[in-house]
C-alpha cells in the first residue's frame, strides 16, 4: 500500500515538474513574443480585411491587451512543441522502448497539423466570417466602427481552437498505439462523432451554410483521415504483438 502511494506521489511530482517546465518555457516564449508583436500586428492591419474596417481604441487598455494576445499567440506557437514533448516525457516511463520511438516522431507532426489549423482558419476561414459579418452590417444599414481588441480578439479565438482540432489525427494515431482505442470503435460511433462536429462547427461559424460548410467538412475529412491512421496504427500495433509472441514461444522453447 505504500509502495503504491509513492507511486502515485512519484507521478504527481513528475507531472509538476512537467508543468513547470511549460510553465518556465512558455513565460521565455511570452517575452520573445512581445518584441516580435509589433511586426504581427503590423502584418495582420495590412491584410485586406483589416484595412477595410476602420478600427478605434476604446478603453485605455485596449493597445495593451492587443499586444499580450498577440505575445500569447507567439508565445503559444513556440511552446507548442515543448509542450508536446513534455507530455510524451511524462508518458514514456510506461511505454515500451519501441513505443517510445515512434510516438516521440508524432511530435513534429502534430507541430505542422497545428500550424496548419491555424493557417486554414486565417486563410480561408477568417476572411468569410468577416465577409459575412460586413454583408449582415450592410443589410441593417450599420455603420462598421470597431475597437482594435475586438477585432483581434475576435481573429485570436477563432484561429487558435483550429490548431488544437487538426490535433485529431495524431491523437487518434496515439491512442491506437497505446491500444486503447480501434479503427472499428471508430467506425462505430462515426454517426455520433459526425453530430458533435457537426453542433461543434455551429458555435464556430456564423449562422451561414457556405461559411458551416467550410467548417464541417474539413472536421469530417479530419475524422476520416483519424480513422484511416487508426487503421494503419492499428496494423503495426498486431504486427508487433505477433512478434512479440513469436520472440516469446522461440525463447520458452530454447529453454525448454
Amino acid at each position: 500500500m505504500a509502495q503504491n502511494q509513492m507511486s502515485i506521489y512519484d507521478h504527481i511530482g513528475e507531472l509538476r515538474k512537467r508543468i513547470i517546465i511549460v510553465a518556465l518555457f512558455f513565460f521565455a516564449a511570452m517575452v520573445i513574443g512581445l518584441f516580435v508583436s509589433p511586426i504581427l500586428i503590423t502584418y495582420l492591419q495590412n491584410i485586406p480585411e483589416a484595412e477595410s474596417f476602420p478600427m478605434n481604441v476604446f478603453k485605455l487598455t485596449d493597445s495593451l491587451k492587443l499586444y499580450m494576445n498577440a505575445a500569447f499567440l507567439i508565445g503559444l506557437i513556440i511552446v507548442f512543441p515543448v509542450l508536446l514533448y513534455q507530455l510524451w516525457a511524462f508518458i514514456a516511463p510506461g511505454l515500451r522502448e519501441k513505443e517510445k520511438k515512434v510516438t516521440l516522431g508524432y511530435i513534429p507532426i502534430a507541430t505542422i497539423l497545428f500550424l496548419g489549423g491555424l493557417a486554414f482558419a486565417y486563410f480561408i476561414l477568417f476572411p468569410n466570417v468577416i465577409q459575412f459579418l460586413s454583408n449582415l452590417s450592410d443589410r441593417l444599414n450599420l455603420t462598421e466602427q470597431y475597437g482594435v481588441n475586438d477585432y483581434f480578439s475576435f481573429l485570436f479565438q477563432l484561429t487558435i481552437p483550429f490548431g488544437f482540432l487538426f490535433q485529431l489525427p495524431v491523437a487518434v494515431m496515439f491512442l491506437t498505439r497505446l491500444g486503447l482505442v480501434s479503427p472499428a470503435w471508430f467506425r462505430k460511433i462515426r454517426k455520433h462523432a459526425y453530430f458533435v462536429l457537426l453542433v461543434l462547427a455551429g458555435f464556430i461559424t456564423p449562422p451561414e451554410i457556405i461559411s458551416h460548410l467550410m467548417v464541417t467538412v474539413p472536421l469530417f475529412l479530419l475524422y476520416e483521415i483519424s480513422i484511416i491512421v487508426s487503421r494503419f496504427s492499428y496494423r503495426k500495433v498486431l504486427k508487433a504483438e505477433q512478434e512479440e509472441m513469436e520472440e516469446w514461444a522461440k525463447n520458452d522453447k530454447d529453454q525448454k
